[in-house]
């Protein structure tokens, strides 16, 4: 019992010496200091999250995506400030990829938005292999702007095409 008391103030003692070392250089969390606001150069005239074009830059490349085969899903889901949605299709062969969901403006009115499920393929051939293979999943952020008054969305796909309605 005395052992188990004196081990307990022992600890007590030892513990209560830390609060001395919390802003001491020995304690590894005080190694960098603490941050501090700094200012920052405001650039307005362009956006830092597109990249810079410079002089010898090559242009960019055209979107060379085709419609994939089938669509086999569609799903939104709500978030803060908009929605993600999200589109599950089936290739005719193996391999797709930079797959996207293009917006299509021409057949967009104010209460249907339209885009297309593209997808590229390799050059070289490729097996048509199992459905579970060729399966490729895409999802877009729309914003709360980009839905307001929508009451259909619909993808289209070289076979079908799928909708979601309001």
């Amino acid at each position: 019992m005395r052992a188990t008391v004196t081990g307990l103030l022992a600890a007590a003692l030892l513990v209560s010496g830390c609060a001395t070392i919390r802003d001491s250089r020995l304690n590894p969390v005080n190694w960098f200091g603490r941050s501090a606001e700094v200012a920052v150069r405001a650039e307005t005239d362009r956006n830092p999250l597109l990249p810079r074009r410079g002089a010898f830059a090559r242009p960019e490349d055209v979107y060379q995506g085709e419609p994939i085969d089938r669509i086999t899903a569609l799903t939104i889901e709500p978030l803060p400030g908009g929605a993600v949605l999200r589109a599950t299709g089936v290739a005719a062969r193996q391999g797709p990829y930079d797959v996207q969901l293009t917006p299509v403006e021409a057949a967009s009115t104010d209460e249907i938005l339209t885009f297309t499920f593209d997808r590229r393929l390799p050059r070289r051939g490729t097996p048509v292999g199992p459905e579970q293979t060729r399966e490729v999943t895409v999802a877009t952020h729309l914003t709360d702007l980009e839905l307001a008054g929508v009451r259909t969305i619909r993808v289209i796909a070289a076979r079908n095409a799928r909708e979601l309605r309001r």
